[in-house]
């Protein structure tokens, strides 16, 4: 521990006669408001007293000295500076001997030995001011953390009524995937909302909101990938029994608009989710229009490129050709436009959102983003102020912990997807699930990854296409399947049997018992039958490991069930087929999060409507040239 403020200043006690009485000066030493990055430092005291560097830059850490702290290169107002003595001075007695004579120095030396009481008085006040700093410091770092906490808003994922979220599996080493519901809230609930959404002239601040954007984020149990599946708001759904544990607004469950149960609160939006996608929920975020303009800002802006000028005139984004820096209500502008981009529709949307969301995990990921504490509080501040969260997500500390599982995965494995969709039969303006819709739902809860650990699509897929493609070609009511029991356990061939019969395989489906016991599950197969049997195993959970080609001709399909499988009517040692990438993402405009080149493709239809006239969103741009561009 250095001594502050009691080193004599350069060498001017050797200059004094012996017998001459010695200046002590008194150099205002640290008072409360402990010195600053880089106080006291070499220059305050030289050569020949304290050591240089005493109570250097890092005995204090930076921004904890308070008004009155030494600053760089002194101690005290009026102190030394440079090595020159303090502007006040006073005489100084020699401490006394234990004999009671004055200490003399000893033979040779230039100044007098220090007296031992006055270096532990020194010790001591360093010590006590070296507390104080790191309580301060604390101090600061607990306000900031409390702050923080106190910024967020958060509501139970579930209502209570059942396990309406799911559950994830843990995989083979006991990790978990998780699962996050990422809602965009279209609700006008106050005055900023209004003034950045419109649509308040005539009703002012409303109550209520649906779910403008919803997106699945899936981050895998080993933190190696992950993928994001949007859910277009136009999507004919049914939404259950749900009530809205902070307003009581409740419904008895009906058909309508995904987006729509976001009006019963988010538990209800959960729930609406899990049961069309089958995807079990963990948490959730919902972010409203300001929430937007708010973390675009702290980020200091979000990349995006539009293909050709672009004025929606519904969303008011206005945009030249080629590549911008969105901040605030420009950013707003561009994730909500859906009359801008792809064919006016809100699929099209979902699109350019994904390339505002890549943009925004690249600049999150890059150098320097994450290393400035300035933008660091900023962004944190904001995001805190800007989220409505499910109460496992709660606390700054939780957070955090989400934001380094999502750092862990590398841009290439982030996959954006939309889940594929048909015209719904009864409403052309409406969507409902694409049949391929299935197997985007299956990955992404089977926790299997759309990419290889190159970023490329899953090298399974082409192979795994193939052999669905060819069970795909005999339909499960033309299968039938003979069941045996090879097992100590009564009933099993009926259970399976019964389960296959529920699958919609033939009624020819028998059961019967195998000719003994026997430890291994195989189904066997009769030379052209390998489709089927390849559409039973899939029906059943079966490896295809566990397939076999009989010797004899014209047989069909027999089960035997072994000891491996003594319960349930889904194979209990099964892992899931290595995803079908072709199916899972045809039609689902795939892309990952590391391509910064991609331009969001501008509408050639008439999408928009200018002084009363149908346009293109390009043809809107230059009739308007005199509506300032939203982004330089």
């Amino acid at each position: 521990m250095t001594d502050l403020g009691d080193a004599p200043a350069g060498n001017a006690a050797r200059s004094h006669a012996r017998g001459v009485p010695r200046q002590r000066h008194i150099s205002g030493s640290a008072t409360s408001g402990s010195a600053t990055s880089g106080s006291a430092t070499s220059g305050s005291a030289t050569s020949g007293s304290a050591t240089s560097g005493s109570a250097t830059s890092g005995s204090a850490t930076s921004g904890s000295a308070t008004s009155g702290s030494a600053t760089s290169g002194s101690a005290t107002s009026g102190s030394a500076t440079s090595g020159h003595a303090p502007s006040r001075s006073a005489p100084s007695r020699s401490a006394p001997s234990r004999t009671g004579s004055r200490a003399r120095p000893k033979a040779g030396a230039g100044r007098r030995a220090r007296p031992v009481g006055r270096g532990r008085r020194i010790l001591r006040t360093a010590a006590i001011s070296l507390s104080a700093l790191v309580l301060a410091t604390a101090g600061v770092g607990w306000w900031f953390y409390e702050h923080l906490n106190g910024n967020l808003h958060s509501v139970p994922l579930t209502d209570g009524s059942g396990d309406s979220a799911g559950k994830e599996k843990a995989d083979a080493f006991g990790r978990t995937p998780i699962n996050l519901l990422v809602v965009g809230s279209d609700g006008r609930t106050n005055a900023s909302d209004c003034r950045l959404g419109g649509g308040c002239s005539q009703t002012g601040v409303q109550s209520g909101a649906n779910a403008d954007v919803e997106m699945v984020m899936h981050i895998s149990a080993d933190r190696s990938n992950a993928t994001v599946m949007s859910i277009p708001r136009d999507t004919v759904t049914t939404v259950p029994a749900c009530k809205d544990a902070e307003t009581g607004v409740s419904t008895n469950g009906y058909t309508g608009m995904v987006n729509s149960a976001l009006q019963y609160g988010p538990a209800c939006q959960v729930a609406t989710v899990h049961r069309l996608t089958g995807i079990p929920i963990d948490h959730f975020v919902k972010l409203d229009f300001s929430g937007v303009v708010k973390m675009s800002d702290a980020v200091g802006g979000v990349s995006a490129c539009v293909d050709k000028d672009v004025y929606d005139t519904y969303s008011h984004l206005k945009l030249a050709q080629g590549t911008h820096t969105l901040k605030g209500v420009a950013a707003l502008e561009f994730v909500r436009s859906r009359h801008g981009f792809g064919d006016g529709s809100d699929l099209g949307r979902t699109y350019s959102q994904h390339l505002f969301l890549s943009s925004m995990i690249r600049k999150f990921k890059s150098a320097g983003t994450l290393t400035d504490p300035t933008a660091v509080y900023r962004l944190a501040d904001a995001a805190t102020k800007a989220l409505t969260v499910d109460t496992g997500l709660g606390s700054i500390s939780k957070l955090i912990g989400l934001a380094a599982d999502v750092d862990k995965v590398p841009a290439k494995r982030i996959t954006f997807t939309t889940m594929q969709t048909a015209p719904d039969p009864g409403d052309s303006n409406r969507l409902v699930p694409a049949a391929t819709a299935q197997s985007l739902f299956a990955t992404i809860a089977n926790d299997q990854s759309l990419t290889n650990s190159s970023g490329d699509k899953a090298a399974a897929a082409s192979a795994t296409a193939k052999a669905t493609a060819a069970a795909s070609a005999v339909p499960a009511a033309q299968i039938a399947v003979t069941v045996e029991n090879g097992t100590t356990v009564t009933g099993r061939a009926s259970a399976v049997a019964t389960a296959l019969l529920d699958k919609g395989f033939g009624s020819g489906t028998t059961t019967g018992n195998a000719g003994g016991t026997t430890s291994t599950t195989t189904l066997t197969y009769g030379s052209g039958h390998k489709a089927e049997a390849q559409t039973a195993a899939k029906a059943l959970g079966l490896p295809s490991s566990h397939l076999k080609q009989s010797d004899a001709t014209g047989t069909g399909l027999t089960l035997v069930i072994g000891t491996d499988w003594t319960s349930g009517t889904a194979y209990p040692a099964a892992t899931p087929a290595p995803a079908d990438t072709k199916a899972a993402t045809s039609n689902a405009h795939a892309e990952t999060a590391d391509q910064s080149k991609t331009c969001a493709k501008v509408s050639p239809y008439r999408t928009v409507s200018l002084n009363g006239v149908a346009m293109t969103p390009t043809q809107a741009y230059r009739a308007a040239s005199g509506i300032q561009d939203s982004a330089p």
